[in-house]
């Protein structure tokens, strides 16, 4: 990341109640026990009660007045100061890395741009899931709705036929199963929107299922 500005962690004030939820999810399955932010703030032991009662908020609003509206936006600006405190933390301490910032669970402001096409996805990390999965994260492309991505298993010869291996919302944390233990695999991603379509391609990685 050299030669580029520190990144920013996407803020969360005009973030929807859903999708506020989805990244306090991310960063509490994230940042805990997470080698590479070894010294979090004590915000992060507050975040699964701050979770828990914005989601009772949620739900009591669905059925209350002008009471319960009030509470739930109590519980989610709470929820939001302590986020903010753990995402000013993690962006001090990622090293000015992509790939380590993102497995944090925080996600990164979306990088300006006025052209329609889509921009070439730049996948960050392969590493193992469970028995038979790889996990790609990928750097998050403007614009983009979703991401497919294709497996190859690679052979003597090289790579043989792409294979689907999904279609993900979040380029967090793409999960690719069903592949064979022990058996090198190129995997490629390409983004979903623009005004094309598709993005190309990314540059594939090579990584051995485990």
């Amino acid at each position: 990341m050299k030669g580029r500005n520190k990144m920013t962690i996407e803020r969360f004030g005009n973030l929807t109640d859903k999708e506020l939820m989805a990244t306090t999810g991310a960063v509490l399955k994230g940042l805990p026990g997470n080698k590479a932010f070894t010294n979090p703030p004590p915000q992060l032991g507050q975040l699964q009660t701050a979770a828990d009662e914005m989601t009772a908020a949620m739900a009591a609003q669905a059925h209350g007045g002008r009471a319960a509206t009030a509470e739930k936006t109590k519980k989610r600006a709470a929820l939001i100061e302590i986020l903010t405190t753990l995402a000013r933390y993690v962006e001090a301490n990622c090293g000015n890395d992509e790939a380590t910032l993102l497995t944090s669970g925080f996600d990164v402001v979306p990088r300006k741009g006025a052209s329609s096409p889509l921009e070439k996805p730049t996948i960050l990390i392969v590493k193992n899931g469970h028995g038979g999965e790889l996990v790609a994260v990928v750097r998050k492309t403007h614009r983009a709705q979703s991401y497919q991505a294709e497996t190859s298993a690679v052979g003597p010869t090289g790579p043989g036929p792409w294979q689907p291996a999904g279609v993900f919302t979040t380029s967090r944390s793409m999960r690719l199963p069903g592949l064979t233990a022990g058996t090198n695999y190129a995997i490629h991603v390409r983004a979903v929107g623009g005004s094309t379509g598709y993005s190309d391609w990314s540059d594939p990685v090579v990584h051995m299922c485990m």
